[in-house]
């Protein structure tokens, strides 16, 4: 007599195919909103449940990108799954083990052998325990989830699951951290993430053949096709930025667009001109300031306004200098070219050399810019403009330069606002591109030249004597 029971977990097909892959090591790439996060847990929950039914403990680390992603694992797929495992057992059990359909009981196929087969399942026990990161089990089994470092990578134990991997901070130092733990102990490990660009371990880990790992990709479109209840052309119309719809649903690894300015973009602004001081032609000019700090890079960028294009006369990249030094550098800036406006960073440390800057060189010349998420993307994609449409010529052949200009990516958090990232592998840390930037800032607000006409003395009677009006009081030539 079949006996109907609810299903404790109803998956998705793509999701039960990775849970019944069996490899040791396993990567998958999956569309937002696809139930990556749900699946991995609970692949994780019913290897603990396994455990207690034959008296073994596991334990499983899952490492997310953030503290409030890893309690959101606890709580919106392992402590769920872990109750409603329970709930089945202690029903099956009261009801003296009886027999029934498999289609009926929607769980892993090995834990639906054992309670098919007639084999005791003793669960009269004590039920697990919740806390914000941890599910602990009867029989010493849990599941913690933490946020992502290399410290707790090194520190975690037993099975580890790496949660959106591709948006970890230092995902390669987590890498270095924690598979050696993983290799020693003979565990298992998996990692599944949407892509985030290139260039980060988790695109290695997929793009590379023959490394050892299961793989596993779904699109939106294939999620959809395998029971997903969502409207893609819904998603994709609301979304409104194909980049993010790319890179999020359709899984491709959009270097161009996780990059704020292509290589390609770069290198049709490099020109011979720029770069060269000797070739001012003594028009107006607009700085940009980085202010540095500890190991970060000063930069002072200068462009000419030479027929409405902005050329690159001089970047001055100087790294730990004192701050006097960095007044020393920005004087010798102003006496040297025409400086109409300069667009310093007030941001944080940045209010004094603001300040100073602004006594020394006049207030209406220098412009302090607090630095913010929607300051930083106005500024960059004026900034992108100037690159789209060659009104702003950059230096040839320098790869520092090139490799600061490119290591701006932009990426979609998780509430899905765009966010402006500096990538840690250049010398600069971005800190010529935002020099760049705040230049271009600078040139977008209308110069209006300042003119004088000098006034004649005794009420016009004597115009021909010279009047040096701005020469001061103390001057021989003056106002009487």
């Amino acid at each position: 007599m079949a006996v109907s029971v609810n299903p404790v977990i109803d998956f998705l097909p793509y999701q039960k195919k990775w849970i019944a892959d069996n490899s040791r090591f396993k990567v998958g790439m999956f569309t937002r909103r696809g139930g990556k996060t749900f699946g991995t847990c609970g692949e994780a929950v019913d290897d603990c449940i396994q455990a207690e039914i034959g008296s073994r403990k596991e334990r499983w680390t899952i490492l997310s990108r953030s503290e409030n992603t890893a309690k959101e694992a606890i709580e919106e797929a392992v402590k769920p799954m872990t109750e409603g495992f329970y709930e089945v057992y202690s029903s099956l059990v009261k009801r003296g083990r009886p027999e029934f359909s498999v289609e009926d009981f929607h769980v892993p196929a090995h834990t639906r052998e054992v309670i098919q087969n007639g084999v005791p399942v003793n669960i009269d026990v004590p039920e697990a325990t919740y806390k914000a990161q941890e599910v602990r089990f009867p029989g010493g089994s849990r599941i913690t989830a933490i946020s992502a470092s290399p410290d707790a990578a090194r520190g975690f134990g037993g099975n580890l699951i790496l949660d959106e991997f591709a948006f970890h901070a230092d995902s390669r130092r987590i890498w270095a951290s924690a598979f050696p733990v993983i290799i020693r102990n003979n565990n298992k490990l998996r990692v599944i993430s949407t892509p985030n660009g290139k260039g980060n371990k988790f695109h290695e880990l997929m793009t590379t053949e023959d490394n050892g790992f299961s793989k596993h990709h779904v699109d939106i479109y294939e999620a959809v096709k395998q029971g997903l209840d969502v409207d893609p052309e819904e998603l994709r119309k609301a979304l409104n930025d194909q980049d993010a719809w790319s890179q999020e649903f359709l899984l491709h690894w959009m270097d161009a667009a996780s990059s704020w300015l292509s290589y390609d973009l770069i290198s049709k602004c490099e020109d011979l001109r720029a770069g060269h001081p000797a070739l001012y032609r003594g028009g107006r000019c607009y700085v940009g300031v980085d202010i540095a700090a500890r190991n970060d890079l000063f930069v002072i960028w200068v462009v000419e306004d030479v027929d409405g294009q902005l050329i690159t006369r001089e970047i001055v990249a100087e790294k730990r200098i004192k701050f006097a030094r960095q007044d020393e550098l920005l004087a010798d800036v102003f006496r040297r070219y025409k400086v109409v406006r300069c667009c310093m960073d007030q941001t944080g440390m940045g209010e004094k050399p603001v300040e100073d800057a602004k006594r020394n060189h006049g207030e209406d010349r220098v412009v302090g810019v607090i630095f913010g998420a929607g300051s930083k993307l106005d500024m960059a994609t004026g900034f992108k403009e100037r690159f789209e449409d060659r009104s702003i010529l950059v230096p040839s052949g320098d790869p520092n330069l090139r490799a600061d200009l490119h290591s701006i990516k932009s990426t979609t958090g998780p509430t899905g606002i765009r966010r402006l990232v500096a990538a840690t592998d250049t010398d600069g840390h971005a800190d010529r591109f935002w020099a760049g930037a705040l230049a271009c800032l600078g040139a977008e607000t209308e110069y209006q030249p300042l003119t004088y006409r000098p006034v004649p003395a005794g009420g016009g009677k004597d115009v021909n004597r010279l009047l040096a009006l701005t020469a001061g009081f103390k001057s021989r030539k003056g106002m009487w």
